[in-house]
């Protein structure tokens, strides 16, 4: 296998994860193994269902809520911080201790902007990579930093959406 590469999915348009998932597929198809991971997730989508029914897909939830973040109580931030700092420890001993080809983090970005997860903790973890492991990332306010540190940044960008005109998410398309 080649060496992996930083992949960032980033902007203010849908598709983001769209694409994080195509790949992730594209991959198990491939007999490659992926860790998929998503933040600041909660409700049971169909992705998920498709990533638990395929072998080579791990799915993992962290920092699992079923509000927006900004619409916790205080006590409820502070909580979700702590146990988000536990559970990415435990992620990051699960990276370097299992054979993995694909790692998503999908939504770190907002993980990161709600200072859920350090910045130079996503940093430290993708100088220290394995060398063949593929990286993707995922989600809004993507720092110059991090792009600094990507090797493929793709920004999403609206130009019309169906939400605009008060179309709410929609099983089976949108989750």
């Amino acid at each position: 296998m080649q060496d992996g590469f930083i992949q960032i999915y980033t902007g203010e348009g849908k598709g983001k994860t769209t694409a994080a998932l195509g790949l992730a597929f594209r991959a198990a198809g491939r007999k490659k193994k992926v860790l998929f991971v998503q933040f600041l997730k909660g409700i049971h989508t169909g992705e998920e269902i498709s990533m638990n029914e395929n072998e080579y897909i791990e799915h993992l939830k962290l920092s699992e809520t079923v509000r927006f973040f900004n619409k916790l109580a205080p006590e409820e931030q502070a909580e979700l911080k702590a146990r988000t700092e536990k559970e990415w420890g435990s992620l990051i001993e699960r990276i370097e201790t299992s054979p993995l080809d694909v790692l998503v983090l999908d939504e770190i970005m907002i993980a990161i902007s709600h200072g859920l997860i350090e910045e130079s903790d996503v940093i430290k973890l993708l100088n220290n990579k394995p060398q063949k492991l593929e990286v993707i990332l995922t989600g809004r306010y993507t720092s110059d930093h991090l792009i600094e540190n990507a090797d493929l940044v793709t920004e999403m960008k609206k130009l019309k959406h169906y939400y605009d005109k008060g179309v709410t998410s929609r099983l089976g398309i949108e989750y």
